[in-house]
């Protein structure tokens, strides 16, 4: 399995629409992504600005797959303006 983690700092007036839209992009990986398995949208409850996601897939190929997709070049395309920081990880399960 292929493990993504992504750390967002989102810019204060848009806090509210990067929540709506990332969990619009959860969902949406999660029904027409066969290879994405998981797709955990979480916030710092002291931070409002911070959201954390933990993301798996079936292998690199199906995470290759979901950076191809139509909604994650709309997601991004969105959402980048909103952000001030991204910092994306990945692991392999053992």
């Amino acid at each position: 399995m292929y493990i993504v983690t992504v750390l967002f700092s989102i810019l204060p007036a848009h806090i509210e629409d990067f929540r709506k839209a990332v969990k619009i992009q959860a969902k949406t990986s999660l029904t027409e992504e066969a290879g994405c398995l998981q797709f955990d949208v979480a916030v710092d409850p002291d931070d409002s600005g911070v959201c954390f996601l933990y993301e798996i897939y079936e292998d690199r190929e199906a995470f290759d797959l979901h950076l191809k997709s139509a909604h994650f070049a709309a997601f991004d395309k969105t959402t980048l303006p909103w952000v001030n920081l991204k910092t994306i990880q990945t692991y392999e399960k053992l």
